[in-house]
């Protein structure tokens, strides 16, 4: 669990990989199902294998698990019985290994890193509520609906949780009892937001940043899967009420019309996504990656933009 604050310690900034379902899609995965992602956990595991090694080549030093819809009570609900979630969100961590180990073998003396994902209860409810936040559910329930994957990601050695997509404030004092059952586990949190100022549920941010802020397992924290436009404000504000490194995995830009079942707009890519990042590197971002409609090609923009600014404040010391 310590390879991220290791990681952290020596490099300016640590990428993270892209969207993985809408990547899994774009490859012709079907994934119209509660479970979303984690459907091919057990129906094509070597797609989910072959885009994780896709994008650590493409740059990431961070492969986020399939298990972002893979909650036990999801499984179950889908006809798995216990021990075969158990299996599945293991399974979600072997394949981002075995990625990771081939990854080493063709680009030696990179470090990479596995991030074992935890979706909010919103996902679960499959109605659009990790925008909302606006489900009242009780901190048992919620922490019961959590626990089996969190026990089965740390277990099978993820090197951390990132707890993310989170909207509701509820939901991450939940999570944040919750990790103290796994003492040696760091985290990350990351949120969708109202506006640069208040969480998906109205929280300001204020508040719920004051509370990751007293939590020692919590090692960074940010924003991911919102539109990339609302970044940037979000991490200025953030950066004046926390000293924790800073998270933005945003979508690529397009936002989805959940009538037509189709995404619409125009993606950020290019030159200005290369603006964008510069954006986010300069409001405090250490952590940057890609959420929904963002692609390895993304990240080998964002790690060479990356690169160019550690290469341009080296010359600038030099001078």
């Amino acid at each position: 669990m310590a390879l991220i604050s290791s990681l952290l310690s020596l490099q300016p900034f640590i990428v993270l990989d892209g969207g993985l379902a809408t990547e899994l899609e774009s490859r012709g995965a079907d994934l119209n199902d509660s479970l979303w992602s984690a459907k091919l956990l057990s129906e094509n595991p070597e797609l989910i294998r072959q885009v994780h090694l896709d994008y650590f080549l493409a740059g990431a030093d961070v492969a986020v698990t399939t298990s972002y819809q893979a909650s036990f009570r999801g499984l179950q609900d889908r006809g798995f019985n216990k021990t075969q979630s158990r299996e599945l969100v293991q399974l979600s961590v072997e394949l981002a290994r075995q990625a990771k180990e081939e990854a080493q073998k063709l680009q030696p003396g990179r470090r990479f890193a596995i991030a074992g994902s935890v979706g909010p209860y919103g996902a679960f409810l499959a109605n659009g509520a990790e925008y909302r936040g606006d489900y009242d559910v009780p901190a048992d329930e919620m922490k019961a609906f959590h626990f089996g994957r969190m026990q089965t990601l740390v277990k099978a050695g993820a090197d951390i949780l990132a707890l993310e997509t989170m909207p509701s404030f509820p939901e991450i004092l939940a999570l944040l009892e919750l990790l103290k059952e796994f003492p040696n586990t760091n985290a990350w949190v990351s949120c969708t937001v109202r506006d640069e100022r208040a969480l998906s549920d109205g929280t300001s941010l204020s508040t719920v940043v004051k509370a990751l802020n007293e939590c020692d397992q919590v090692i960074a924290l940010g924003v991911n899967c919102i539109p990339e436009s609302n970044v940037t404000a979000t991490l200025n504000h953030m950066k004046t009420i926390t000293s924790k490194p800073l998270i933005a995995y945003p979508n690529s830009g397009e936002l989805y019309d959940a009538a037509d079942k189709v995404w619409k707009g125009e993606r950020v890519e290019g030159q200005r996504l290369e603006a964008r990042v510069r954006e986010w590197r300069q409001a405090g971002a250490r952590f940057i990656g890609g959420c929904c409609r963002t692609g390895p090609e993304d990240i080998k923009t964002i790690k060479s933009v990356l690169l160019s600014t550690v290469r341009n404040t080296t010359k600038e010391h030099e001078i």
